[in-house]
Order: structure tokens, then sequence, then C-alpha cells
């Protein structure tokens, strides 16, 4: 067993922070304030291969494994959760969906141009009325001669403002329950299909989330997405890789409030000497520092297992689930031990404050990652 890092991904931590600092800190507040999204900076992490990580060298990915892809989400995250957000949705989800279940002509049409940038994917699962019930989907596709005819709409969908590519689910056969969703492929610009509403939210205000509605959206044979009625299984098998990137963005986010908290702790003076030398302060930093190695180390197993091509449903939750709750309890007291700085938008914590929460709901609630790892446990 072993717990030391390569050459090659030390050196990967050290390019994606240098990345981080240089392109993305000194913009952080800006994005945050006004919603930008931060597109031409996702544009050069492209260029860098963070956008194509885990996808074979033919198909122009990086052909790196998921430790690596964990390593860039963390380093992203750190300094800004939005675009951590933002490479794990086009990574794990749209693009992934695309080389797990496509063919070779999808994967050949549709992954070299996401892995390189040049386009962004959003994935769309989530309804109004179909959150975590995710087999409740109303959206309907309905075969007319040799085409699919999709109608309905997509909520919390990110990426969905500014993608080139989204994958969706739509109901195809009713009866059939969960495996009579399909999964479709679409091109922004085709007719029918227009991206709604733009989230107005707390935290990770630099991610673009939003509606994407079809109206008569009419589609070829080819672009159903893997085989007919197995979208949301393909889905749940999607989400065991999603869920690793959603942990190492708990991870990066709750490192980025524990270095902030320890900053501060050490020029914060009271009482005539640094708070970093107040018993209550280092137990909350130690608290802090001990929670985020755990879940750091829960997500790497989860993390090398994928690697080693083993099914990680359970593990994959469980690293999210942990990570996700202890990300929240650090930016907690990193805002804790500001004090009423930590309320103000003059130190980072309060920005890791509002985004962290996301965490704990995206790509399946705290509760669902429960429900998931229970079942694991009651199988065996």
């Amino acid at each position: 067993m072993e717990f030391e890092f390569t050459q090659e991904q030390i050196q990967l931590r050290k390019a994606v922070r240098d990345f981080a600092e240089a392109e993305m800190a000194p913009h952080v507040l800006e994005w945050d304030e006004d919603q930008t999204f931060p597109l031409e900076t996702i544009k050069k992490a492209g260029e860098l291969g963070f956008l194509g990580s885990i996808f074979p060298e033919e198909l122009g990915g990086g052909g790196l494994g998921y430790i690596d892809y964990a390593i860039i989400i963390e380093e992203l995250s750190r300094v800004d959760p939005s675009v951590g957000l933002i490479v794990a949705a086009h990574n794990s989800l749209c693009t992934n969906h695309i080389f797990v279940a496509g063919s070779e002509e999808q994967r050949r049409k549709y992954v070299p141009k996401l892995a390189s940038g040049e386009w962004i994917g959003c994935w769309s699962l989530t309804e109004p009325e179909a959150g975590s019930d995710a087999a409740g989907t109303r959206t309907r596709a309905v075969k007319d001669g040799a085409c699919w005819v999709l109608n309905g709409g997509k909520t919390f969908t990110t990426n969905a403002q500014y993608a080139d590519v989204c994958v969706a689910m739509a109901v195809t056969n009713r009866a059939a329950s969960h495996h009579g969703i399909s999964a479709f492929i679409l091109e922004r610009g085709i007719p029918g299909y227009h991206v709604g509403k733009k989230e107005n939210k707390m935290g990770m205000r630099a991610s673009a989330t939003g509606e994407v509605l079809f109206t008569d959206c009419r589609l070829p044979e080819s672009q159903v997405l893997g085989k007919q009625g197995e979208g949301f299984i393909d889905s749940l098998r999607v989400l065991d890789g999603g869920r690793i990137s959603i942990a190492a963005l708990s991870v990066g986010t709750a490192q980025g409030a524990y270095e902030a908290a320890l900053k501060y702790s050490k020029q914060r003076k009271q009482f005539g000497r640094p708070i970093s030398e107040f018993q209550a302060i280092q137990n909350k930093l130690a608290d802090m520092a001990t929670e985020i190695d755990a879940a750091r180390l829960l997500n790497y197993r989860a993390a090398w297992m994928k690697d080693q091509g083993e099914r990680v449903t359970k593990e994959s939750s469980m690293a999210k689930l942990f990570a996700s709750e202890v990300a929240v309890r650090v930016a907690n007291e990193a805002v804790q031990i500001h004090g009423g700085y930590g309320f103000t938008k003059d130190y980072p914590v309060e920005k890791f404050y509002r985004d962290v929460k996301l965490c704990t709901i995206g790509e399946g609630t705290s509760e669902i990652q429960r429900m998931v790892i229970a079942r694991q446990l009651l199988k065996s």
C-alpha cells in the first residue's frame, strides 16, 4: 500500500496550483460578485489538458487516472470552487457519459472537442419534479419516423448557458420505469433546444446553473447515447465517477478555507498575542486538518479503485458524503476563527462558506449518499 504521490503527480499538482494562482486568484471576487462565467480561463484550462484528463490520448485526452483528476479538481477548488465545479461537470458528467456509453462514432465526434475545451459540455438529469427521485423524469422522447422528438425541461444544469453539447435524459418507455429512460446528445443551436432561466445562487456564482428546455426538438437516431432505455442506468455509472470529483471539489474547498484560517490565526492578535497561540483556536485547526486528510484519503481510495477498474458505488458515495460534510464544517470553523471579519467579503472564507454547501447537495444529497451506501452494505 503506497501513500506517496508519483513525481508526475507532484508536478501535476504544482502545475495546476500555479495556473490557479496566476489565472484565477486575481479574479475570484470579481467573478463571484458579477456572476461571471470565466470562459477565457476555462478555455486556457482546456489547453493545459484539465478538461480531458481522464480520457485516452487517442481521443485528445490526457490519459490520466482518477487520482490525477482528483488532484486537478482539488487544486482548482482550493482557489475558486466555481471553477472546480465547471471542470468537474464538464469532465465527469457530460464528456464521461459520451465516453462510457457512446458509440465509437460518437466518441470520436465529441470527446476530442470536449477534452480540448473547444466545446463546453453540460449534463441534464434533474427536473423540477425529479430531483433525488431522478427516475421520476417527465421529459419525453417520442419516436416519429426516423427521428426522436423531445419535449420537456431540465433544471439545475451546470454550464447550461455556455454548453456547446448537452447530454440529457428523457423517457422513451414509461412502462419500463428505470429501463425506460434514454440519453440523448444535443448540440447548441438545433431547433427546439433552448436555454432557460439562469439561477441566482447563494454560492458557486461564477458557475452558470440553469434550465435547458426542449420544444418539439427533433433528433436523428444517431443522437441516442447508449442503448435505448438504458440512459438512467448509464447515468448511475457516470455518477459513481462524478462523486469522486465532487469529493475532490469538497476537499479542495475545505483546504482553501483551512489555509485562509491558518494564515489569519497567525496574523490576528488578541490579548497581546496571535490567536493561533490559544488552545481553542489550535483545537479547531487540528480538527480541520485531520478531517481534511481523512476526507482526502477516503477519496483517493475510491479514485484508486476506479483506476483499477473496480466498482466504486459504495466507496465514491462514502467519499462524497464524508468530504462534503467535512468541507461544510471546515468552512464554518474558518469563518468562526476569523470572527466578525469572516462575515465580510474582505476575507476569502466568506465565499468558501457560501460555496461549500452545494457539495452536500449536488450529484446526490447527503441523504441519498447514505441510502446508496446502506443498500451496498445490505447486499453483502
